[in-house]
């Protein structure tokens, strides 16, 4: 499956259409298929949904030697048959390949159930000489229908210095989510600028939260406020997730403050402190082009057994997740940071990297050097992110509910 978008009616979208023009035209007619998702604007003075549009962007398809198999119209408002078929006229597209796409109210996840309704997937069979073999959906209903009517709700505090900007956090939000209907549960999400945790008393930003999620991330602006953020969730005993830099800023709270390490840092925010718990990943330090060239990718990680990432894993020996990182934990302090309660719950499988640590003295805080949020999927979340949220609902359960519980609920 290839999608072109974002570039598409620019010059550098030119050479991915005329890739897709020679791939349709080098292959047999029945082994591709072309489906075109386009816009009809809708014009408030007339009441009336506008098709031209759609007709200019298949002509200039047609211009490329694109044909499209399928039209998927976009639109805030509802479609009539009228403009379907005005569409599959104009645009030498079956009736029945003019599929409208009415925004949805509640979430993009009915998106696949209201396609299948259209019989997008009859049509793509028939296109491209398949056996039309039924769709089973049952399971992307139900988790439609937890994700619509949940039974409870978990606030989760998500620290980042990149909050302004939801869809930097995407994946995690959505991980969030799946994490949240497995437990038939809705997550309100609380977006914390990490300066905002820096010089200023914590409780009031983060406090009544029922879980923390400490968000990836490069350079050390905000970095103070997100250690500030690890102390609060190992001293206050909330469930706290660290993703990627949120392992690092874990344990170099915990040098500081339980270890006895009160110089600790990383490496990545002073370069010269004389006590490096993280340092950069010793195949990096030579590294001058800062490209591509971080630890990116899928690794293996080997779980020990008995610790709560194993559990999250089901008690396989072996995971593979998904980097992009360049520090490390440092391997020389470790002992350190072990006797004072620090857990490695994963390692490379050539024992040389820290993968997952968690606290020995807490519920439930762990903190992967991978992003889990990668690997998450709707009807599959990511087993940190599920067992997290298990956890952050428990907490909420134990303590008491404030005098004034009655919380308007927000989608996340």
């Amino acid at each position: 499956i290839v999608e072109v978008g974002g570039t598409v009616g620019d010059m550098e979208g030119q050479p991915f259409l005329e890739t897709i023009s020679q791939m349709r035209a080098q292959k047999d007619p029945n082994e591709t298929m072309g489906i075109h998702v386009t816009l009809l604007p809708y014009l408030k003075a007339s009441q009336e949904l506008k098709t031209k549009p759609t007709q200019h962007s298949v002509r200039e398809l047609r211009s490329f030697g694109i044909q499209p198999d399928v039209i998927i119209a976009r639109s805030d408002w509802p479609v009539p048959d009228a403009i379907c078929e005005k569409i599959s006229a104009f645009c030498n597209v079956e009736r029945d390949s003019v599929i409208p796409m009415e925004t949805v109210k509640d979430s993009i996840y009915e998106v696949p159930l209201i396609l299948e309704e259209a019989q997008l997937s009859a049509i793509t069979a028939r296109k491209l000489g398949l056996a039309d073999h039924p769709v089973e959906l049952s399971e992307w209903a139900q988790f439609v229908e937890r994700l619509k009517n949940p039974s409870e709700s978990v606030e989760i505090a998500v620290v980042g210095k990149y909050v302004e900007l939801h869809d930097a956090y995407l994946s995690i939000k959505e991980a969030l989510v799946h994490a949240a209907v497995h437990h038939d549960s809705q997550v309100q999400i609380r977006w914390v600028h990490s300066e905002d945790l820096e010089g200023g008393e914590v409780a009031d930003v983060v406090g009544g939260v029922d879980g923390i999620l400490l968000c990836p991330g490069f350079g050390d602006r905000g970095m103070e406020g997100k250690i500030a953020a690890v102390r609060y969730a190992r001293e206050q005993q909330i469930p706290y997730l660290g993703d990627c830099l949120g392992l690092q800023m874990l344990v170099v709270e915990f040098a500081r403050n339980v270890a006895g390490l009160p110089e600790a840092n990383t490496t990545e925010a002073d370069p010269d402190t004389p006590c490096p718990v993280i340092s950069m990943l010793s195949e990096q330090r030579n590294v001058t082009d800062m490209g591509g060239t971080m630890r990116l990718g899928g690794y293996d990680c080997r779980l020990v057994p008995g610790t709560k990432a194993a559990a999250a894993y089901n008690d396989v020996e072996i995971i593979r997740e998904r980097h992009r990182h360049r520090y490390e934990v440092n391997n020389e302090l470790l002992p350190r940071l072990e006797e004072a309660g620090l857990i490695v719950a994963g390692r490379t499988l050539d024992g040389e990297l820290v993968e997952i640590v968690e606290l020995r003295d807490h519920p439930w805080m762990v903190a992967a050097q991978f992003h889990p949020e990668f690997t998450s999927r709707p009807n599959r979340p990511s087993p940190l992110f599920r067992d997290f949220v298990g956890a952050a609902l428990v907490y909420k359960r134990s303590r008491p509910a404030p005098a004034d519980a009655g919380v308007e609920v927000t989608r996340a």
